[in-house]
This record gives C-alpha cells, sequence and structure tokens, in this order.
C-alpha cells in the first residue's frame, strides 16, 4: 500500500468506543442518538492518547486466574458465544455497498478497503493458523479490535500509531502508509507447534535463526536469555524467516527504517511483558507490522499484542509446570493448533475437519478472559438486534467516511 505524496491528514474527531455510535467532525455535535460515554480526542499531526470507553463499568476486582476454566462469568460467555456460532463474521464486501471503497484486500482476519487517504480495516470473525483459515470464533472480531485499541493506548509513549478512528465495534480507520513486507517477530521463550516456530527449528538442531545465535540444550517452553527478533516476510500464501542483512540487502527495508522498528518492536514487546505479568499472564511472543507515514515517520500498524498475534500462559503455574515438564497454561489459540494437528495435516490437506462446537467456544472465551483479565474492562457482548452485522457496518463506515472525505 503506497503512501500518497503530500498527504496532510485533516483534523478529525475520533470516537473510540465498543458502541455502534459515534460522530466525526470538528463542527458537528454528537447526536441525540450517540451514547453518553463515548469520548471524543482531537487528532492533530501525532496522535494524541486514545481513551477507549466500554459500554459498561470496570469490574472492581478485576478477574481471578481461577476464572479460567471455571466461573460464572465463563459459563456466561460460553452461553452467548454457542447462541452466536451461526451469526460469525465471516465475510465483509463493504466495496460493493459503499461508493467510495475503491477496492478490497482479504487478508487471513482483516478485510482492508482502500477509502483514499484512507484505509478502512475490518476485523472478522475468521480463525487463522497454519496459513490459513480454520474456522469462525462468535466475538472474535470484537474483542480483536477491543483489545489492539488498548494496547494502541498504551504504547504511543513508545511507537506512534495510525489510528484515525473507530466507527464500529469490527472496525477501524487508519492513516494509508507505505507498509514495511515486514514482520517482526519477537520472543521471550523457546516454544511453538507451527513449522516456523522457535521450538520446531530448535529441536531440529538449528542454532542459528533469523541472525540470533540461540545456546545449546535449551528445552521446550525455556526462557531465553534475552527477547529475541526473528523477522518474516509478509508472504501471500506462507511467512518466510529472514535476517536483518538479508531484509536490508533484498530492498525490503533501509538500514536505518529496519534499526528503528526493531527497536520500537522490543520496547513494545518488553512493555508488553512487564504490563502482562503485572495481570497475571506471560506474553510469551508477538509479532509486530510497521509501515512509513507521508512524513517520514515510522508507524506501528495492524494490530497490538492480541491473542491473534501473541502468545500468552498463566504466569502462576508456569514455573511449576515448566519444571514437571508439563506444558504452560495457554490463553491463546495453541490448543486449537494442536487439535488440528492431531487431526489432519493443516499445511498439506485441502480440506480440514470442522474444528468441534466445544473448542471453537473455549476460544471464544479465551480471547475474552485475557482481554478483560489485562485491561480490567468488562467485554460487551454484543446484544442481538434484528440488522445484520454487514449492514450495521456498512451503515456506520459509510457515515464515517463522509465525514472524513472531503466532498
Amino acid at each position: 500500500m503506497a503512501c500518497i505524496p503530500g498527504l496532510n491528514p485533516p483534523k478529525t474527531l475520533a470516537i473510540i468506543s465498543s458502541s455502534s455510535s459515534y460522530s466525526i467532525n470538528n463542527n458537528l455535535p454528537l447526536s441525540s442518538s450517540s451514547k453518553s460515554h463515548l469520548k471524543i480526542a482531537q487528532l492533530s499531526k501525532r496522535l494524541p492518547k486514545i481513551s477507549i470507553v466500554m459500554a459498561t463499568k470496570q469490574q472492581e476486582d478485576g478477574l481471578s486466574l481461577n476464572a479460567l476454566t471455571s466461573s460464572d462469568r465463563r459459563d456466561e460467555v460460553m452461553i452467548a458465544a454457542k447462541s452466536s456460532l451461526s451469526n460469525c463474521l465471516s465475510e465483509t464486501n463493504l466495496h460493493l455497498t459503499i461508493p467510495s471503497l475503491k477496492s478490497k484486500t482479504r487478508g487471513k482476519v482483516r478485510d482492508i478497503y482502500d477509502g483514499g487517504d484512507y484505509l478502512v480495516l475490518v476485523t472478522t470473525d475468521r480463525q487463522s493458523a497454519f496459513d490459513r483459515v480454520l474456522a469462525s470464533i462468535p466475538f472474535k472480531g470484537q474483542v480483536l479490535n477491543d483489545t489492539s485499541l488498548w494496547w494502541f493506548n498504551q504504547t504511543q509513549h513508545i511507537a506512534p500509531n495510525a489510528i484515525i478512528a473507530v466507527p464500529d465495534k469490527n472496525v477501524t480507520i487508519a492513516k494509508k502508509c507505505s507498509v514495511f513486507p515486514v514482520e517482526f517477530v519477537v520472543r521471550g521463550y523457546v516454544t511453538g507447534s507451527t513449522d516456523t516456530s522457535l521450538w520446531t527449528v530448535y529441536k531440529n538442531g538449528v542454532r542459528n535463526y533469523c541472525g540470533n545465535a540461540l545456546p545449546e540444550g535449551m528445552v521446550k517452553n525455556e526462557r531465553l536469555p534475552a527477547n529475541i527478533i526473528t523477522p518474516t516476510t509478509k508472504a501471500a500464501d506462507h511467512d518466510v524467516p529472514i535476517t536483518p542483512d538479508e531484509i536490508v540487502q533484498q530492498g525490503l527495508m533501509s538500514q536505518a527504517d529496519y534499526d528503528e522498528a526493531s527497536r520500537k518492536a522490543l520496547s513494545l514487546f518488553e512493555y508488553g511483558q512487564r504490563v502482562a505479568l503485572e495481570h497475571g499472564v506471560i506474553l510469551v511472543d508477538t509479532k509486530y507490522e510497521f509501515g512509513k507515514g507521508p512524513d517520514g515517520s515510522v508507524l506501528l500498524i495492524d494490530e497490538v499484542h492480541t491473542p491473534d498475534s501473541s502468545r500468552y500462559w498463566l504466569a502462576h503455574s508456569y514455573e511449576a509446570r515448566f519444571n514437571n515438564g508439563l506444558e504452560p497454561e495457554n490463553v491463546d489459540k495453541e490448543f486449537l493448533r494442536l487439535w488440528f494437528k492431531d487431526h489432519c495435516n493443516p499445511y498439506e490437506d485441502k480440506v480440514l475437519p470442522n474444528a468441534p462446537e466445544e473448542l471453537v467456544t473455549e476460544l471464544a472465551w479465551r480471547y475474552i478472559f485475557l482481554y478483560e483479565t489485562i485491561t480490567k474492562s468488562r467485554f460487551q457482548i454484543p446484544e442481538t438486534t434484528t440488522e445484520p452485522i454487514h449492514d450495521r457496518i456498512s451503515r456506520n463506515v459509510s457515515h464515517a467516511l463522509s465525514l472524513l472525505l472531503p466532498n
């Protein structure tokens, strides 16, 4: 995605909310239908702190980690997820309903639309692993959007981001920038089950991976001596590991841009680990994506520290389980990955088995559990309405673009 030369983003009002009600414009007041809990942030050349206001009040006592496997909240979410299995957002076609959207790019999870000076990113409920879509998970798109927004807010002191507005539970509007074709995968532990995971390559004898020298004698799930970056290229069908030298030699990034992005990636990860641990979970590994804005600044894009892009373990049991040779208790999609590896060849089989209903709803709960545990905010389970999800998104995005784009 190329930058538009001379693009100078206009000053607008961005409403960051889990509600579908919003308004964007310096001169327009909030309509009578807008919710009183909305907060508005004035955007300038440097994006100010984003406020995320949930429709329900923050929990006073926080969540116990024991609630992962047994709690009233888990039961509530599981029942809601089961009733929403047939109402997942698996596909969008906003370019067919909104004339100002020029084209659609379908990612593994996000549908990305070209809106001229802006990109419209719709986070769907598609579940991706092994470089393919495995299932659709109720509420996933909304909880990923909420999670990223919380982290974007918390990390602006480390890396500026491209967020312009959030007009819908599943949608983010961002500045258009030139995206670096590299994913910055940051790892703190030797673990994983995919072909490119650190444990897979380590047990196969690799001791220099993506330019990182790995010590002998490490075991699965052990913490690395220091956090490392293992970059991959953003290939269409399969991400390919690459070294920093190869990135520069192949012209994917300049040395200066790579150095800046890698510094930001390590700082973001260290900060994320600290915040996660304060809330009882370990941020094991994650991936970041960056782009270059019209002014030459390196911007954080896509998503931040979501359970889709990251691996999380429960901290209170990690040491004991590691010492006893047991797998950590995870709060991410690893258990779904393992189920598919046990029941098929997810890399080669053309048709995959359907994920069991209980695993799909369990994953919905884990994503919500992680969000509520770290943010100490209560996830707003979508209300059942007569308006189809796609119609709601189309209406909200159309109105947002009518305020953002010139007449």
